[in-house]
C-alpha cells in the first residue's frame, strides 16, 4: 500500500512539473541583455520579469542600467494595465 501511494505521488508531481513553466523562458540574447539592464535594479527579480517580457516581444533591450528607451521604441512605449510604462 505504501508503495502504491508513494507511487502516485511520484506520478503527480512529475505530472504538475510538466505542467508548471519557468515564467521567463528567456533566450540567451534577453538573459544576458537583462542581466545588464537590471544591474543596479533595487529589484532584481521584478526587474528581470518584465525586461524579459518586453525583450520577448520586442526582440530588443536599450543599453545601460537606465534610460535609452529611445533605442528600442517598442520596449519604450509597452505600458502596463494602469498606463505606467512596463519595461524597466
Amino acid at each position: 500500500m505504501k508503495l502504491f501511494f508513494a507511487t502516485l505521488l511520484l506520478c503527480s508531481l512529475l505530472l504538475s512539473s510538466s505542467f508548471l513553466e519557468p515564467a521567463m523562458a528567456q533566450s540567451g540574447f534577453c538573459s544576458n541583455k537583462c542581466k545588464s539592464r537590471c544591474a543596479k535594479a533595487a529589484v532584481q527579480d521584478r526587474c528581470m520579469k518584465y525586461c524579459g517580457i518586453c525583450c520577448e516581444q520586442c526582440k530588443c533591450v536599450p543599453s545601460g542600467t537606465y534610460g535609452n528607451k529611445h533605442e528600442c521604441a517598442c520596449y519604450r512605449d509597452k505600458r502596463n494595465s494602469k498606463g505606467k510604462p512596463k519595461c524597466p
